[in-house]
């Protein structure tokens, strides 16, 4: 069964762009291994706050067993601001173009 986790938070502002590095070298990871039954997308929303749309496609949670995602994680809460941390189960109803399950590539 298909989860989908919806994660928003607000960086540190000296924090973000070490919090964007992170999350590009989880995307290189991911893209160079692939793990497979995982689609991940990661946003950076205007100035500091980030957004994560996490669709793993069945019960295995593929992310934390990736190391560039535990260092990611490691420091996690020292970069973000406290209380801006939001987690979400989400239901996909519908999507048009760029879908959960199209491979996102970083530049």
């Amino acid at each position: 069964m298909q989860k989908i986790a919806v994660v928003q938070y607000k960086a540190r502002p000296e924090h973000a762009d070490e919090n964007q590095r992170l999350i590009e070298d989880v995307m290189a990871e991911l893209g160079r291994d692939d793990p497979g039954g995982v689609h991940y997308a990661a946003f950076r929303l205007d100035g500091d706050a980030f957004l994560h749309v996490v669709v793993n496609e069945d019960d295995r949670d593929v992310l934390p067993s990736t190391p560039a995602f535990q260092e990611f994680q490691r420091e996690l809460p020292a970069r973000m601001i406290p209380g801006t941390l939001t987690r979400t189960a989400a239901t996909l109803i519908g999507a048009y173009g760029r879908t959960p399950t199209t491979t996102a590539t970083t530049s």
